[in-house]
């Protein structure tokens, strides 16, 4: 038995070797959010699953969340959190708050975590040579949101080139003197898969992936049909602003985008790997 146990382990790795050698020396952005980023089992998991994939020769980028540890600083403050079209409004001192939280506590602690599990990790914010700049969305209606304007894909694209692992707050530069932008982690995701002319963008979030009017998994669909499904409501709320940075991503060139869940163990490896994968791969 603990041959035939064996034997099954290899076939395992000889089923991933094809999407190994086709995906290696590409690079895919990671939006690392959801239970994922919360249950320290899951932690463990995303940052194994990361290191195979940078000790494969992957190229992975995280860009990350934040907001429950966000709001819950902010109530601990005694901080008013106001959302207004789902966004976060951003004053000069909630901004403080979330620049501390993503680019300090939660970006150092998925840089430590890859750290501790072998590999090179760093970590950024927009912020860091400015490679991400910024102008308020909307005309300053949610404060201190930002409307991506530039990202210098170069600044990455070094610390790739040094086998380190990027790992990124998505807070931008507002020019000089100014607090900085917070932006929303998915449209960041997005951008920088975009400028880094990524192979794959992938979505950990608290879902199976995208799901039809039956509430069963779509395993692929065209970037098309993502405006089908908003315009007939089955794409809805939070699923929202993912597919429409899925849907921007591909348009600008990116590979292919994956909408997956991230409370599943190892979610990232079985996407990758596996020839149907776990969730919605949208081509």
């Amino acid at each position: 038995m603990k041959i035939k146990k064996k034997i099954q382990q290899a076939r395992t790795l000889m089923d991933a070797l094809p999407y190994i050698r086709k995906f290696n020396k590409k690079t895919v952005v990671i939006k690392y959010g959801g239970s994922a980023q919360a249950d320290p089992a899951l932690k463990e998991k995303f940052a194994q699953d990361i290191v195979l994939l940078y000790l494969v020769g992957i190229k992975p980028v995280i860009i990350h969340g934040g907001g429950k540890k966000i709001s819950n600083l902010l109530d601990k403050l005694e901080f008013k959190s106001e959302f207004v079209d789902g966004l976060r409004v951003t004053s000069q001192s909630v901004m403080e708050v979330v620049e501390m939280v993503l680019g300090g506590n939660i970006n150092k602690e998925i840089t430590n975590l890859l750290n501790y599990h072998g590999a090179k990790a760093i970590g950024i914010t927009g912020k860091d040579a400015s490679f991400i700049e910024a102008k308020a969305l909307d005309e300053g209606k949610y404060g201190l949101v930002g409307d991506i304007t530039k990202i210098d894909h170069k600044v990455v694209e070094d610390l790739i080139a040094q086998d380190f692992i990027p790992v990124i707050a998505p807070i931008a530069s507002g020019g000089t003197n100014h607090p900085g932008f917070n932006i929303n982690a998915d449209l960041a995701a997005s951008k920088v898969a975009v400028a880094l002319r990524a192979e794959k963008i992938i979505f950990l979030t608290d879902t199976p992936g995208l799901l039809d009017s039956d509430a069963k998994l779509i395993s692929t669909l065209e970037k098309e049909e993502i405006l089908e499904l908003k315009n007939s409501g089955v794409i809805s709320g939070g699923m929202i602003p993912k597919t429409d940075a899925c849907f921007n991503a591909l348009e600008e060139g990116v590979g292919s985008a994956h909408i997956i869940d991230g409370r599943v163990e190892h979610s990232i490896l079985l996407e990758l790997f596996t020839k149907d994968g776990i969730g919605t791969k949208i081509k």
